[in-house]
């Protein structure tokens, strides 16, 4: 029987119909849910030597969804967290498809069911003050780079923006004046303004006042003046963390990345004695259990409990071998 070239149009109608139309999902969101269509055609192409303009909807039934989701753990070496993002992307396209093409149902009702990975939740990575101090002093501030990645680290630290939210910034963002703020457009399309504290707008005045006062310009641009790309701004903290490591040698065994900018501003309010539903405001989290991975990860915190408690008295034993016919069974 032959299978009907129904993908394509699907896709694109997801992409046009659903995202762009429907759900005014924001540019990120697109190209996210876009990379995860095209290595899941290059993965169909590959593997069905079928160009993807001529592949069925049938042909991409669970039993390929999962070898391709397989497929990203083993050749690309994405863990259970990227492998799950990819996942509700295409739960996402298929739940569309249901009402689109409802001949598939039973195709598309078994991809449904496939599940999620468990994830092993780990302790937040975050900065202390002294390497986020040794961080900000490695950056050469004699150049124009240099002030520019100066003043954006800094903001990052202090504000907790996501890295999207950081380069998408324009100078009609910051406010300097008294209440000083920068106003963002978070996930879901939520508005959030989070304060500058007054060493954070000195520095924003200064680079503002180089780069020339227009509104529309992007807040920390690339050399040609565009926006900054993901890329670039890890690029740039990966140098000026590896000059820290000099001076700072605790920063060695940690992996920095933007999102750690993030966690560290979430910590150092955390700290403080921010109350914990505040700090979900000010990060824009949608639910308080996001929030909660920072009280875990305090453990200073802990300490302070553990000082309040009244520890049970107990003298360390005397260690006896164990006779020997004893210790060989044990072996067994």
């Amino acid at each position: 029987m032959k299978t009907i070239a129904d993908f394509s149009p699907l896709c694109q109608s997801f992409f046009s119909k659903r995202l762009v139309t429907q759900r005014m999902a924001s540019p990120h969101t697109v190209s996210a849910y876009a990379q995860t269509f095209r290595l899941f055609m290059a993965y169909a192409q590959k593997r069905l030597h079928t160009p993807p303009s001529m592949l069925s909807l049938v042909q991409l039934d669970a039993g390929f969804v999962a070898e391709f989701l397989d497929s990203l753990e083993s050749s690309r070496g994405n863990g259970a967290r990227s492998r799950n993002a990819r996942l509700a992307s295409l739960r996402s396209f298929y739940h569309f498809a249901a009402l689109e093409a409802p001949q598939h149902a039973s195709v598309i009702q078994r991809v449904l069911a496939i599940p999620y990975k468990r994830l092993a939740r780990r302790l937040v990575n975050y900065l202390t003050r002294p390497e986020v101090e040794a961080v900000l002093a490695g950056v050469d501030k004699s150049t124009w780079i240099g002030r520019r990645n100066h003043a954006m680290l800094l903001v990052a630290m202090q504000t907790g923006l996501r890295l999207s939210e950081l380069t998408d910034l324009r100078q009609r963002d910051v406010v300097l004046a008294r209440g000083a703020h920068v106003r963002c457009e978070g996930k879901g399309r939520k508005e959030r303004c989070t304060p500058l504290a007054q060493p954070t707008v000195a520095v924003l005045k200064a680079w503002i006042n180089e780069q020339g006062d227009d509104e529309s310009r992007f807040l920390f641009p690339s050399s040609s003046g565009g926006r900054l790309s993901a890329d670039a701004v890890q690029h740039a903290l990966a140098k000026h963390v590896a000059i820290a490591c000099t001076t700072c040698p605790s920063l060695i065994k940690k992996h920095v990345t933007p999102h750690v900018l993030r966690h560290t501003a979430a910590m150092e309010l955390f700290q403080a004695g921010v109350d914990r539903s505040l700090i979900a405001i000010w990060l824009g989290h949608e639910s308080l259990d996001t929030t909660q991975i920072y009280l875990d990860a305090n453990l200073q915190l802990k300490e302070a409990v553990l000082d309040r408690l009244n520890p049970v008295r107990s003298k360390p034993g005397r260690y006896r071998p164990d006779d020997k016919l004893l210790a060989y069974l044990k072996t067994l």
